[in-house]
């Protein structure tokens, strides 16, 4: 590349590199000095070198254990259900007429709704039966016969009910890359192994499957991503009980930090989470990228 072409190209990504720098590197950075030091939200200049004893107390807290915990249950219980929902809803909508496209549509709605109002409605729908009140959630069980359940306040229900309420919320977004997929697939190879008598499973398996590799590989790795990110669905919804078992990492963070105000603490669970995330990510990207191949 000549000289020019090269300033001007890094001239086009200083504003990106300088944002990046500021609010993540240099975050990044502080957290991890704060995360070896005793240090309080609201007293930065008495800081002191603690010698890794937060790193030590996390791991030995039952309270943080359980948080990784469910959300290492949360991301096992959405990536798989969301990705296959999305890969054969994807399969279903992939259709050129124009009222497919409103289907798509109607899919895609609860990705760009805010998940506080989602989450306001979902408690709404899986309110318990009060007197003659219950949520449609509970109001559709007894309809079909089934008993009503206490979906939040029950510690075996509660975090599948957020599962599952997460995975109708995103569902949508994984389903539109799929499609973008779909339709890049060459209809020569769809049109031969028809020809060929290849069934519908078999063209599924043999041929849509391996064309959508890189997408598969994309959307299942953007979803661990995602799912890790637990937060406002169990923060707004059941604030982490019952009996903490809808706590997530990033809210026993939040609460570390802006409750406890125990900045080092909360800086030493942010550096574990990450390293933890980058290594799964890292693991299952190379793991499909080589099944792929």
């Amino acid at each position: 590349m000549k000289p020019r072409a090269t300033g001007i190209a890094y001239a086009m990504l200083a504003p990106a590199l300088l944002l990046l720098g500021l609010f993540v590197v240099w975050p990044l950075c502080r957290a991890l000095f704060w995360s070896v030091q005793g240090v309080g939200l609201l007293n930065l200049d008495a800081a002191a070198w603690n010698r890794g004893a937060n790193y030590s107390y996390l791991l030995s807290d039952p309270r943080f254990r359980q948080a990784f915990l469910n959300t290492a249950w949360f991301v096992v219980m959405v990536v798989p259900l969301q990705c296959a929902g999305a890969f054969f809803l994807a399969l279903w909508v992939n259709r050129p007429e124009r009222y497919w496209r409103w289907l798509r549509t109607v899919f895609f709605i609860p990705v760009v709704v805010s998940m506080p109002v989602l989450a306001v409605l979902w408690t709404m729908l899986y309110q318990p039966a009060e007197g003659t009140q219950m949520g449609l959630v509970n109001a559709v069980l007894t309809t079909v016969g089934l008993s009503a359940q206490d979906w939040l306040h029950d510690p075996q229900l509660a975090l599948p009910a957020l599962a599952f309420m997460s995975i109708w919320q995103g569902v949508g977004f994984q389903m539109m890359i799929f499609l973008a997929g779909l339709q890049q697939l060459s209809s020569e190879q769809l049109e031969a192994a028809r020809i060929d008598g290849a069934n519908a499973c078999q063209r599924l398996w043999y041929v849509i499957v391996p064309g959508m590799r890189h997408s598969i590989v994309f959307v299942m790795t953007a979803t661990t991503i995602l799912a890790f990110r637990l937060f406002v669905q169990p923060y707004l919804m059941t604030r982490g009980g019952p009996q903490d078992r809808t706590l997530s990492v990033i809210q026993y963070i939040y609460e570390t930090t802006f409750l406890n105000r125990d900045l080092g603490l909360a800086s030493a669970g942010a550096v574990l989470f990450l390293l933890l995330v980058a290594v799964i990510t890292w693991a299952q990207y190379h793991v499909q990228r080589r099944g792929a191949a």
